[in-house]
């Protein structure tokens, strides 16, 4: 049985989420749970089967094999903290880096290996159950650590696809669906190691005649050209990633496919359940939408974390697509039509 409210911050990525999730870490009774499900791989920890303390805890602290390539490569993405900390316990070349210690943790703590330490035993323990008690019961354990607070707001990124699996496993979870420019959005996306290696995995997923980019292995990389087949090796320059040409109009057609499938799942939660988020008005009145996501979330809006909050946010990132050439930002726009017409049709 839940004990504390929750709630899913979504989005499509560079949104501004990362940046909304510093701001709920502040907050006294809100745990701020920071890209979980986007740190721990497998579908196994959204399904229904069963499994034992041991073998969930097996799945958090297993290293994430794509973070560590990234960062393996000299590519990892701004939203992971732990290689910021040259003391840590965990190497990727040697270790590996627990998946759970990537992001969520040094989210919490400026100790993450001390944590992590002190989970384990408490986790291995927990009987066979479904995944989602195995999380309800991970996020009172982090609760208890951290001021038991009464709200956990988890937020991760490229998260709208995983909202049919979130509401199946958390029927009480409310949605929160953070959203921002389409424009803004996908030139944001073009300049993050992350998207881009997702576009060209499902680049040679289609070179390879795949229907996902989970299939490809290292052996399809015979059938590639020298510019993407290093990318399923453990060594690839960084380059062949941030380097590469890549039209702004595809960055803008995957945004528009995210969002419109995206409201469309979320449309089915009961509206008492899911609010809306827009980061820029978020960026021009923050105090105000900031006391909406803490009456939605089930906690007061106190005074001195929303002047906080409001230090935190940045808006000189508003509006950066129109400094963009006259034919790129027209190109661009066409390409986030779908997108935007999606929003405008969900009321958002």
């Amino acid at each position: 049985m839940h004990t504390r409210k929750l709630t899913f911050v979504v989005g499509t990525g560079r949104c501004g989420s990362t940046a909304l999730s510093q701001v709920v870490n502040l907050h006294p009774d809100m745990l701020s749970v920071n890209e979980l499900f986007a740190s721990v791989p497998g579908p196994q920890v959204l399904g229904d089967e069963p499994m034992s303390g041991t073998e969930f805890w097996g799945h958090l602290a297993r290293p994430n094999p794509v973070a560590d390539t990234m960062l393996r490569n000299g590519a990892p993405p701004p939203e992971f903290l732990y290689n910021r900390r040259p003391r840590g316990r965990y190497r990727v070349e040697t270790t590996g880096i627990p998946a759970v210690s990537m992001m969520v943790l040094p989210h919490l703590t400026d100790d993450p290996d001390g944590l992590l330490d002190a989970l384990e035993p408490e986790v291995s323990a927990w009987p066979v159950r479904s995944p989602a008690r195995h999380w309800e019961a991970f996020f009172d354990a982090l609760a208890v650590r951290f001021g038991d607070p009464g709200a956990v707001v988890e937020r991760s990124g490229l998260s709208l696809g995983r909202v049919p699996q979130l509401r199946r496993l958390f029927p009480h979870a409310r949605f929160v669906h953070l959203y921002r420019d389409g424009p803004d959005c996908a030139l944001s996306m073009s300049r993050h190691v992350g998207f881009r290696l997702l576009l060209l995995m499902w680049e040679m997923a289609d070179r390879c005649g795949l229907a996902s980019p989970h299939e490809l292995t290292a052996e399809h990389a015979a059938t590639l050209p020298a510019d993407l087949a290093p990318l399923l090796g453990e060594r690839f320059d960084p380059a062949l990633v941030l380097d590469r040409p890549m039209p702004l109009s595809v960055f803008g057609g995957l945004w528009s496919h995210l969002v419109v499938d995206g409201v469309d799942r979320l449309e089915e939660i009961p509206q008492s359940q899911r609010s809306t988020l827009r980061y820029e008005q978020l960026i021009a009145d923050p105090r105000g939408e900031l006391k909406r996501l803490a009456d939605f979330a089930g906690v007061e809006a106190d005074p001195r974390w929303l002047t906080a909050g409001a230090a935190l946010l940045d808006g000189g990132r508003c509006g950066a697509a129109l400094n963009l050439p006259a034919d790129e930002l027209a190109a661009l726009r066409r390409s986030c039509e779908p997108g935007m017409r999606a929003l405008a049709r969900h009321g958002c």
